[in-house]
């Protein structure tokens, strides 16, 4: 059964909640040395992880207990531990700690001071009873989603604050349809000369805002299973432009033999294929692009990522469709 948390827990340091009774590891013992210890002094507290620290008491690294039990006996310690291990400060609040069980799928983490020393473990037991039944990769998902759902009960949500942290997203749509006004006005010549690139101006940009929203959809979605980094992002962007192109291309071919029955204008359906083809790969790679990026410089991409997305795709497809019929025409 869940426990649900009130807002002064949330705004609780994360200190007062901590488990002090985790177990230690030296980096230089084998794991028959670690077993052989554990086995004679057994842990008082329940096991999740293991955390290798040095003489110091400064954490170096974390092994999980399927690594430590499955590895051969004469492997060091320090060669099966995982060396990044994500911690939260001592000034980390039960929110902070929260969000982070949320964002990373682990099931504790440490406690670090100043020095980097460990202080304390907290896990997913101050948020939900349910941590004894969790077998599964499945069960955890749903685990972490639930204790998401709380973090969305417990926040504090008022008219104004939501509109404090909505409006200045919004001003990147602002923004880019004033621009988009001048850019059109800077290239009047060319839509008074071709008129019917002035008619499908909509559904140019309709088509990239759209391919743009479906990538920020995606992207977030993945950023719940996975942790975020500049590595992921560059894949994740190359993946996401062939799929923009061939999007882009399949709907270029449909629009502009629209255009080209209708109008019966060779140059200005070739202006609107290549308009939508490469505006919607545009829009598809800076989509998926803008969510992890600001995830990655700690901004909640769930609120910002659609307006500067949108903004962006705007703004690019723009610049492309005019520029082609700058140089077709």
């Amino acid at each position: 059964m869940t426990t649900a948390l009130t807002q002064a827990t949330l705004t609780d340091p994360v200190t007062r909640h901590a488990r002090k009774d985790f177990t230690r590891l030296n980096a230089d013992q084998t794991v028959e040395q670690a077993l052989a210890g554990l086995r004679e002094r057994p842990p008082e507290g329940r096991i999740i992880y293991f955390y290798v620290t040095d003489a110091d008491g400064r954490l170096v690294g974390v092994v999980p207990t399927r690594r430590l039990l499955l590895s051969k006996g004469e492997a060091r310690i320090a060669d099966i531990m995982v060396r990044q291990v994500i911690a939260l400060p001592e000034t980390a609040t039960v929110l902070d700690a929260c969000e982070f069980f949320t964002l990373h799928r682990l099931l504790a983490f440490p406690i670090l001071d100043g020095e980097k020393r460990i202080i304390g473990v907290v896990d997913v037991e101050l948020y939900t009873d349910e941590l004894s039944t969790i077998e599964t990769n499945e069960s955890n998902e749903s685990l972490f989603q639930l204790i998401g759902v709380h973090i969305d009960e417990t926040r504090p949500v008022t008219p104004w604050s939501a509109f404090r942290l909505r409006f200045p997203w919004l001003l990147c749509s602002v923004v880019s349809g004033i621009l988009a006004a001048f850019l059109a006005g800077l290239y009047e010549a060319q839509l008074r000369a071709v008129v019917v690139l002035a008619l499908f101006i909509p559904v140019v940009l309709a088509l990239s805002e759209s391919v743009a929203i479906q990538s920020v959809t995606l992207a977030l979605r993945q950023m719940q299973l996975i942790r975020p980094s500049w590595a992921i992002l560059l894949r994740r962007l190359g993946q996401e432009l062939p799929t923009g192109f061939l999007l882009g291309a399949a709907c270029a071919v449909l629009v502009g033999l629209v255009a080209l029955v209708w109008k019966q204008l060779m140059v200005a359906a070739i202006c609107i294929t290549g308009g939508i083809a490469g505006g919607m790969t545009l829009s598809a790679v800076v989509g998926l692009g803008w969510p992890y990026l600001l995830r990655l410089l700690k901004v909640d991409p769930q609120v910002a990522a659609g307006p500067i997305a949108l903004a962006s795709a705007d703004m690019l497809t723009l610049l492309l469709y005019f520029n082609l019929a700058v140089w077709l025409l």
